[in-house]
């Protein structure tokens, strides 16, 4: 049975949109079920880089970008791809991170160690998109 947020694309291609997560263990919830329509299925290492991925750029959008006003993955034949929208203009900042746990500073250049591409742009209306792509 397919998850009613999988669009059937083109063979290569599937997508799931959930909009508007308020936490990011819906995301992750999101993120696995979307992952348990994936054919063929990814490595469980892939698996877990991915929902950290979706679990740090939701948090780093609730956190810092007043929100999530989108959340879409794709799966193409060689990548996946997340893509997290926000109602903040104000691209990522890499800040020193905190030991103490209190202002954290690690989730930033996390991500960018995990992803195989990372970009940042403005989305009409408003507010940014923050795009990871991960090798399938």
């Amino acid at each position: 049975m397919q998850h009613p947020n999988v669009i059937d694309g083109p063979p290569d291609q599937r997508t799931a949109h959930v909009s508007r997560p308020q936490y990011a263990s819906d995301a992750r919830a999101a993120t696995m079920e979307f992952l348990e329509e994936l054919r063929p299925a990814v490595s469980a290492h892939t698996a877990d880089s991915l929902l950290l991925l979706v679990s740090e750029l939701v948090a780093n959008a609730l956190r810092h970008g007043g929100g999530i006003t989108a959340l879409r993955l794709s799966a193409g034949h060689d990548t996946l791809d997340i893509g997290v929208e926000d109602p903040s203009s104000m691209l990522p900042q890499i800040r020193p991170p905190d030991l103490t746990g209190r202002t954290g500073g690690f989730g930033w250049p996390m991500i960018q160690q995990l992803a195989d591409a990372v970009a940042a742009h403005p989305v009409e209306g408003g507010g940014k998109e923050i795009r990871v792509s991960l090798s399938r």
